[in-house]
């Protein structure tokens, strides 16, 4: 893996696992970016820098490491946060849309609850997740969230691997190439 930029001051201890969930994959690991305090404050505190003029209602975060930020972030911004979970962990009664995608190693199925006491439509929503590789998971969130009306005024990651995909709309805190 080369770092390619890095915004963030604390030392990254980031762990990569060869053939990882299948083989061919490697699965990059930032978890223990958020396990260490030092590093998780600066990781919310640069995405609440990023985030706080665009006049954002809700975050959106994707099941499971973008609960993780997006949660944080939200809660430092003293606004809403919006759980993409996957299919079939909502009631049925709770979705307001169920969207399909292609990941880097198969396809998934997520779901976008009901907002309570609300439409989506003109919510201005920011989007966080951990990793942008492909960016299929973000391009299918933002199309549902626009399918119910709501806004996607940005889109943020902590890393994004550049040789993967040519997105110049991402905000990303790390940029790097799988290979040196």
């Amino acid at each position: 893996m080369k770092i390619l930029r890095n915004e963030l001051k604390n030392e990254l201890h980031i762990r990569t696992q060869k053939d990882f969930p299948q083989k061919g994959i490697e699965f990059i690991d930032i978890m223990p970016l958020t396990i260490q305090k030092e590093t998780f404050k600066e990781i919310v505190d640069k995405f609440v820098e990023e985030i706080k003029d665009k006049q954002v209602e809700y975050i959106v975060g994707a099941e499971a490491r973008g609960f993780v930020i997006g949660a944080a972030v939200a809660s430092k911004l003293n606004i809403g946060f919006i759980p993409v979970r996957k299919a079939g962990k909502l009631p049925p009664t709770t979705v307001e849309k169920q969207f399909s995608y292609e990941k880097e190693y198969g396809k998934d199925k997520m779901e976008l609850p009901k907002l309570v006491d609300e439409e989506y439509t003109g919510k201005r929503i920011y989007m966080i997740d951990d990793i942008y590789a492909t960016g299929n998971t973000m391009k299918a969130m933002k199309q549902a969230i626009e399918e119910v009306g709501g806004i996607v005024v940005g889109q943020g990651v902590i890393m994004n691997i550049k040789e993967l995909n040519n997105a110049e709309d991402v905000y990303s805190l790390l940029d790097i190439n799988e290979t040196e």
